[in-house]
């Protein structure tokens, strides 16, 4: 070979060699799996928000392209991806609404049982205060005959009362 030629076939041998080195640059992508489960396709690496599970192929990590994710990671994504067509979302909306419902119900519930409680005491607090003020009490025996309260009975039912008042503070 003449030496024309070995310069010819080293520079093309070279420029071939530098390109295949660019190229491999070029061929630096990444895959991933966004927060609904769709594969996204990058030469810049994935956001800090996607975890390391999630990333299918790196030029660090060759491979896994086409791979499944474990079944742990496939569980994981599975239930991250779900919201992924009209029925899923349909049923996820319908579910949300349905515990929305539920917690308003036991909200209104439990403010029923703090009013009721509220309006116990005070007519408790309001017996008490007929008790100590020392006024004739009447009250009607089980053949419904009218007696006037003994100092007896008056200590009993004070008594009663003061034990209910101490479950209103």
């Amino acid at each position: 070979m003449q030496k024309h030629q070995k310069r010819l076939v080293f520079t093309l041998f070279s420029t071939m060699l530098l390109s295949f080195c660019v190229c491999a640059s070029a061929f630096a992508q990444y895959v991933w799996l966004d927060e609904k489960g769709v594969k996204q396709f990058s030469d810049t690496p994935p956001p800090s928000s996607v975890p390391n599970n999630r990333i299918l192929k790196s030029p660090n990590k060759p491979g896994k392209e086409n791979a499944l994710p474990d079944s742990a990671a496939a569980t994981q994504d599975a239930d991250q991806a779900k919201p992924a067509t009209t029925a899923s979302k349909n049923e996820d909306f319908l579910k949300r609404r349905a515990e929305q419902a539920e917690k308003d119900q036991k909200a209104a519930e439990e403010q029923r049982v703090a009013s009721e409680k509220s309006k116990n005491c005070e007519r408790v607090q309001s017996y008490q205060r007929t008790l100590d003020s020392g006024v004739r009490i009447a009250t009607t025996d089980a053949n419904g005959e009218r007696a006037i309260m003994t100092d007896e009975q008056r200590a009993q039912e004070s008594a009663g009362n003061k034990r209910l008042l101490a479950g209103c503070q």
